[in-house]
């Protein structure tokens, strides 16, 4: 019989029968299996038409006294009859109507509650004062999957296994014991359902008049709706948070993987252009396959198969949805059921084999973006049991955060370019290397700061070599980062070469160079309102002398250099500390030292001692310092090793001086009195000390230099006069007097019977000049030595 057929058409009813439609309705066939449910049962017993219909009419009644039974198993009161129904003669089946004892509009209190606690939209549950279940509603039933008869006398954790089910056991008893109501919010998955859903239950206690706590009651609902809408508003904010806080392409990529995994996808694939990971602008993408650079990749659980790595390369075919969104520029969602993922799947293995181990069921493919140039693109993955497909909320969602996300890259990549073209103008501007000098071997280390948004910073270091066989040691800092920094060091570089090329004092030249800074500061600000990056710089300057063993140096708001001595031992050298340049008008002061044979001497910036306490930052340095190394470069290494391990936010310079001392054997120096007839004396002891030296193929040039300079001080100076020669890779000739008067090179006229000795001194040797001291001048002139 069709159970859509209206009653009686194939079983007619016994004449004078008449139907009340109130009536709880019921046919069964001959088998005594029902056939026909009313609406009118349904309220009655409880059941549903699908549910019922097909099972015997027994199920409808008590084993025991035959009454009526409700679908919850408590008995009903109601009035049953039978009617049988015949077809051609013979029993075709029954007919059952029922009406409750009393109307539903005249029921009492008792009854009401009863239906309000069954036909309660929501599974709630009754549980007596040991915890155990006493009653469940058929919406529980229906959730569950199980009769009231498996709930009732048990414990929540004697039915169903897993934390979530542990906790709302504990809260029940609390609320038995305490009498306050809990709130809970757990991940279900029912049967039949592909993923768990959200659930929030509301435990709390039921009492009797006199407020004693006789049980408590559990009330369930499913929110997942408006847990994900809660959820994705709750992906945006963290987004916002936690995606680009640093300037690095790869590690905002990485950022994104970890905000969207495991809680919005189960699998984020972040490739990007090749160009966009250099830094460079990238091209436009048509279509066609692509290979991008995958900068970041994660799973919410192991995955196995051949994916590419993060920093590997990444294939995608023309059908795949990463490539389509990339020529297109529109984000794709997918089921994986869907022609344009089994094409894409049957060219594609690896990602075929993936999606089928995951268990993948749908995808979302977006394009990053950021000022009309495409990046790359994400691929999101979600996989059964874990998340339910993807709905168009959650690709608008989706477009929303990587719209975000692909500013912080492109600021990223910008960044990375810049960083690039900084770091190679700073390369460029530096000495390659300290250049050998005979006065102390030198090593040196630029290290640029590390991490994903640090910037190239403005230290430098230089080793200058001066007259008289002495060496000028330089270290310095600016101020910011950039290329700003990097062209305000090759600026303040320049300027100290220049300054030392005139020879100048340690104090005098930082002196010149705070003026430079502040006419240069003082220009430039009235064109910008920012300050210039060369105002608040620091430079620490210093000059070896290896025939006296001294070191005279000065410092403008530098660290101090430390000086490791030969035993091991190390001071921090006790310079006075002027101000940074730029900042103020106190003069600087120069500190002198004297450097043993063996010693080091270590100038660095503030970026060694950075990460954590100045004072403990020094310890560890004179510690790392006074390691033995097999060369200077190699303590160099290690130094910045010790003192830098991980990378640092601010680039540091080392540089490293083991000073030599000129012995007797490579100087000779002589007094010489303020006589014209001591000009003869003092060639022939100049003579022989180069014949002592094997030197005698420069005796004639050396004649020559010792006559006009020593000449000049007896007739334009005054006394002492002392006169030097030095041995090195050049020969030195110095001669010093008390005069604080300068000869200037000029070209004699013809006729002129003197003004040519300079002349001649400057065209026979490689350069000539004059230091000044505190007790007047020396003038000095070098030539080579080619057999050395």
């Amino acid at each position: 019989m069709n159970s859509h057929e209206p009653l009686g058409q194939r079983h007619p009813l016994p004449p004078g029968t008449v139907l009340d439609t109130a009536l709880a309705v019921v046919v069964a066939d001959a088998d005594g299996r029902i056939t026909h449910w009313s609406e009118a049962a349904r309220a009655l017993w409880g059941h549903t038409a699908p549910e019922i219909v097909g099972r015997p009419l027994a199920d409808l009644f008590t084993e025991a006294g035959g009454g009526p039974r409700h679908r919850s198993g408590r008995p009903l009161r109601a009035q049953v009859h039978a009617v049988p129904l015949s077809e051609d003669g013979g029993e075709a089946g029954f007919l059952l109507t029922a009406r409750p004892d009393a109307p539903q509009d005249a029921a009492g209190p008792e009854p009401l509650k009863g239906w309000a606690f069954d036909q309660h939209p929501f599974p709630l549950s009754v549980h007596g004062p040991d915890a155990r279940v006493l009653h469940v509603n058929e919406a529980l039933v229906r959730a569950t999957g199980c009769p009231e008869e498996q709930h009732r006398g048990r414990l929540i954790t004697e039915i169903a296994q897993g934390d979530e089910y542990e906790d709302v056991m504990n809260r029940i008893r609390r609320v038995l014991e305490t009498g306050k109501p809990e709130f809970a919010e757990h991940f279900h998955r029912l049967p039949g359902e592909p993923s768990a859903h959200a659930w929030a239950m509301d435990v709390y206690p039921l009492e009797d008049a006199s407020g004693r706590v006789r049980g408590a009651a559990v009330s369930s609902y499913d929110y997942s709706e408006q847990y994900d809408s809660r959820e994705r508003l709750a992906l945006l904010g963290e987004a916002r948070t936690r995606i680009g806080s640093s300037l690095d392409v790869a590690g905002t990529a990485r950022e994104l993987a970890e905000v969207t995994v495991p809680r919005f996808a189960d699998v984020v694939c972040v490739d990007l252009l090749d160009a966009v990971v250099r830094g460079d602008q990238p091209l436009p993408v048509g279509p066609g396959p692509v290979r991008l650079n995958r900068a970041a990749v994660r799973a919410a659980y192991l995955v196995s198969g051949q994916q590419p790595a993060a920093g590997e390369t990444a294939y995608h075919p023309a059908s795949s949805p990463v490539a389509r969104c990339l020529a297109t520029g529109q984000a794709e969602m997918h089921h994986v059921t869907h022609d344009a993922v089994t094409r894409w799947f049957a060219e594609d293995p690896v990602h075929a084999a993936q999606a089928q181990e995951c268990g993948t069921h749908s995808l979302i493919a977006v394009p990053i973006r950021a000022r009309d140039t495409v990046l790359g693109a994400a691929l999101f993955l979600r996989c059964a049991p874990h998340h339910e497909p993807f709905t168009h909320d959650d690709l608008a969602i989706t477009e929303d955060l990587i719209t975000r996300v692909g500013i912080s890259i492109d600021n990223a990549r910008r960044f990375t370019r810049e960083r690039g073209v900084a770091l190679a103008l700073q390369r460029a501007l530096l000495p390659p290397g300290p250049a050998p000098h005979a006065a102390a071997e030198t090593a040196a280390r630029y290290l640029p700061a590390g991490g994903g948004d640090a910037q190239v910073g403005g230290d430098w270091f230089d080793v200058i070599p001066l007259p008289g066989a002495r060496v000028g040691l330089v270290v310095g800092d600016v101020v910011g980062h950039g290329i700003a920094a990097s062209a305000t060091m090759g600026r303040l570089r320049t300027a100290v070469r220049t300054l030392a090329d005139i020879d100048l004092p340690p104090e005098e030249l930082l002196t010149h160079l705070d003026d430079i800074v502040t006419h240069d500061a003082a220009e430039r600000s009235d064109v910008a309102d920012e300050i210039p990056s060369d105002v608040g710089a620091t430079c620490l300057y210093a000059v070896y002398d290896p025939v006296a063993g001294t070191c005279s140096l000065a410092r403008a708001g530098h660290p101090a250099p430390i000086l490791v001595h030969p035993d091991g031992t190390s001071d921090v050298v006790d310079a006075p500390a002027g101000p940074p340049l730029g900042l103020g008008s106190l003069p600087f002061e120069a500190a002198e030292v004297t450097l043993s044979e063996g010693s080091l001497l270590a100038l660095f910036t503030n970026g060694l001692l950075a990460a954590g306490d100045v004072d403990e930052r020094m310890d560890e340095l004179r510690h790392a310092l006074a390691q033995p190394s097999s060369s200077l470069d190699a303590l160099c290494d290690g130094v910045l090793r010790t003192m830098n391990p991980e990378p640092a936010g601010d680039d540091s310079t080392l540089l490293l001086a083991r000073p030599r001392v000129f012995g007797w054997d490579r100087v000779a120096e002589w007094d010489v009195p303020v006589d014209p007839a001591a000009v003869a004396e003092a060639r022939r002891r100049a003579t022989q000390q180069l014949d002592s030296w094997g030197l005698e193929h420069v005796a004639f040039i050396t004649e020559v230099v010792v006559s006009e300079l020593v000449t000049n001080a007896i007739r334009h100076a005054t006394g002492p006069i002392r006169l030097r020669l030095i041995r090195n890779e050049t020969l030195v000739c110095e001669v010093s007097d008390g005069s604080s008067t300068s000869p200037h090179l000029r070209r004699a006229r013809l006729h002129d019977e003197g003004g040519r000795g300079l002349f001649l001194v400057a065209e026979l040797t490689q350069r000539w000049g004059t230091r000044y001291t505190r007790s007047g001048k020396t003038i000095w002139a070098e030539q080579l030595l080619p057999n050395r």
